[in-house]
């Protein structure tokens, strides 16, 4: 059990909670997922990196706006789990391209699309839950489970 939550059926009505924001948003949701799995979103930016054009930094704010929905569906009083915030600070910070970063440019930039890849899962996952589940379910499919993690309900 949860050390935040004190019983059992405090974490199911944080469950039911993110279940219900989820379809309530579950829209925009889908708009943005639409748009982060796109050929100028997903194909371009992994591609920037490996090519190694400072057109990959842009990553960084569409991560952040990936972070922000999911947010806005977080259960009153959750926060995201300590890992992902690690992510979004060193993958979504505002780092600016400096022509220096070309000399070690993994250093630089794959904590971009590390942070964004987890972000595009859990955008998918909350989607993916938002549309199927009608409640909480008591066996815990590895998406749902995660999603419980990222908000730390698990």
């Amino acid at each position: 059990m949860s050390t935040k939550y004190t019983s059992y059926e405090e974490i199911i009505e944080k469950q039911e909670e993110l279940l219900r924001n989820l379809k309530a948003h579950l829209s925009k949701l889908q708009a943005l997922l639409s748009i982060v799995k796109s050929e100028a979103c997903y194909e371009d930016f992994v591609y920037r990196f490996y090519h190694q054009s400072f057109k990959v930094y842009q990553l960084q704010d569409l991560t952040r706006q990936i972070a922000e929905n999911l947010r806005s569906v977080a259960p009153e009083g959750t926060t995201f789990c300590h890992y992902f915030e690690e992510l979004l600070q060193a993958g979504a910070d505002s780092v600016q391209f400096e022509m220096e970063h070309n000399a070690d440019w993994t250093r630089h930039t794959r904590p971009f699309v590390e942070a964004y890849f987890h972000a595009q899962y859990f955008l998918e996952m909350a989607v993916k839950y938002g549309q199927s589940l009608d409640q909480a379910p008591e066996v815990l499919p590895s998406g749902w489970a995660a999603l419980l993690s990222l908000y730390e309900i698990r």
